[in-house]
Parts: structure tokens; C-alpha cells; sequence
């Protein structure tokens, strides 16, 4: 993309890395369910893995990749993504589960272990998406 400025260049690149790993965070959701993990953990979060589903969270992920673009502490990718990953875990946690889905704060409504569910694939979005920047930055 020699044509973009740097930032739009840039901003692109994270929107990409974010959806990357939206689509990472997904997949893993709906393996964990499929897999009967979720319910192992008494989680009530088994998606279906359809377009309609997974759409929002590729944009959303993509979205959320403008983090990327903030200055952090740490130039490794891994520990970036994974500081990143706890903005979109917190927002699931604290304003969607108890405000839009109506499953009380942290989405305990769907069991106990849903904050660490909903840490774990966040973080892994984080980190896939870090490294995608990292990897899409060097080319």
C-alpha cells in the first residue's frame, strides 16, 4: 500500500491484525463450546459458528485492532496483545453481559467461569492480533 499515508497505512494494518484475531478469538470460542469445555466449566456459551455470528465479531475485532496503534510499554508482541486484550474482555464483562444481554455483571448469569472464558479468548484476540500487526508492519 506505497499509495496510503503512513497513518491510513498503519490504521489498516491494525484494522486487518484486529479482525485476524477477532476471527481467532471466535473460532476458539466455538471450539470450546463445541468441544463441550464451556459446558464442562457450567458456561452457558456454545455458538453456532454462522455468518451471522461471526460477521460482527470479525468487525468489532477489527475495531478494536485501533489499539494497536497506542504506544505501550512493551515492544514484544505477545505481552502487548495481552495487555490489549483486557479493553475488549472489560467491555464484554461490565457493559455488554450486564446491559445489552441482560446476564448480570461479568455475565454470571451464564456461570461462574464465565469471566475466565471470556479473559482467555479475549486475550488469545490480543495476542493474535499483535503479532499479525507485528508480522503485517515488517513486510
Amino acid at each position: 500500500m506505497p499509495w496510503l499515508p503512513p497513518f491510513l497505512k498503519k490504521l489498516a494494518l491494525a484494522f486487518s491484525a484486529g479482525a485476524l484475531g477477532g476471527l481467532a478469538n471466535s473460532l476458539l470460542l466455538w471450539a470450546l463450546g463445541i468441544g463441550g469445555v464451556t459446558a464442562a466449566l457450567g458456561v452457558a456459551i456454545a455458538p453456532e459458528l454462522t455468518p451471522a455470528w461471526l460477521y460482527p465479531r470479525l468487525v468489532w475485532g477489527g475495531l478494536w485492532g485501533g489499539l494497536l496503534l497506542a504506544p505501550l510499554l512493551s515492544e514484544a508482541p505477545w505481552k502487548r496483545g495481552l495487555l490489549l486484550g483486557l479493553a475488549p474482555a472489560s467491555v464484554q464483562l461490565f457493559i455488554v453481559f450486564p446491559y445489552k444481554a441482560e446476564k448480570g455483571v461479568a455475565g454470571l448469569a451464564l456461570g461462574e467461569m464465565t469471566p475466565a472464558v471470556v479473559l482467555f479468548v479475549n486475550l488469545a484476540w490480543g495476542v493474535v492480533a499483535a503479532i499479525a500487526y507485528r508480522a503485517f508492519l515488517n513486510k
